[in-house]
């Protein structure tokens, strides 16, 4: 089966093609321009050069979030719009799931850091657990939104963490937990649309109910500052009682 693979939750966003456990091909761009003006070139540069087309894949997985509200939607959307017109399934992937895979197997435990601004980070908490010979990340955590101190004071073992936050946030993390924390290195610190896709083919194979297309939405885990300030202006009146 070939699954595309879309991931537009921070600037650096990315198309792959993945095809049984084999990626094709994969598409990386960190630029200033937005997600809108580059993603469908970026699909059809990518379906190009594999010779391909976009009738040829059997399904889309995209990255719902947490990240960024306006990436995600433009991933989101764009995908929906594929499906919609191929016919084809849409596979919805956490970023924060994407990105964790980025840590081949290791014995700490991993910790995928997202910048969600107001001075707090997306995350959740993984390990490597080994049912049989064949090994498995294990989610240990939902994914959370929480300042960084909250997010270290929950953690008491070894952890690699890897994320886009590492300018602001290395020195703290080194100083809190010292020799338990390691870090990834900068080739690592961003979601990859091949694992976006490989995590899509695994759910797809296994049999898992998706959602329908109109059904699946971005994994915000914050509500949208838009939402919250519009509660603001036009709070809710109390109901005579």
């Amino acid at each position: 089966m070939r699954i595309l693979g879309i991931e537009t939750s921070t600037r650096t966003g990315s198309v792959a093609l993945v095809q049984g456990e084999g990626v094709i091909a994969e598409y990386t761009l960190n630029s200033k321009e937005t997600h809108t003006a580059r993603l469908m070139p970026m699909i059809d540069h990518i379906l190009k050069d594999a010779h391909l087309t976009i009738r040829q894949m059997d399904a889309v997985a995209v990255s719902l979030g947490p990240g960024s509200f306006t990436g995600l939607r433009i991933g989101i959307a764009t995908a929906k719009g594929l499906c919609l017109a191929l016919r084809k399934p849409l596979i919805g992937i956490s970023t924060l799931d994407a990105l964790a895979h980025n840590i081949g197997h290791t014995s700490q435990l991993i910790c995928p850091l997202l910048d969600a601004r107001k001075g707090e980070v997306y995350t959740a908490i993984y390990r490597y657990r080994l049912p049989g010979k064949k090994q498995r990340l294990e989610k240990l955590s939902k994914d959370m939104v929480l300042s960084l101190d909250k997010l270290l004071s929950k953690i008491n073992a070894s952890t690699v963490f890897l994320g886009d936050v590492f300018d602001s946030y290395r020195d703290l993390i080194g100083k809190r937990l010292g020799k338990k924390a390691s870090f990834a290195p900068p080739a690592l610190n961003f979601p990859r649309a091949a694992n976006v896709a490989v995590l899509g083919l695994e759910k797809l194979q296994s049999g898992e109910e998706e959602p329908g297309l109109s059904e699946i939405e971005p994994l915000y885990v914050r509500r949208p500052e838009a939402e919250v300030q519009w509660e603001k202006k036009h709070p809710k009146r109390k109901e005579p009682t």
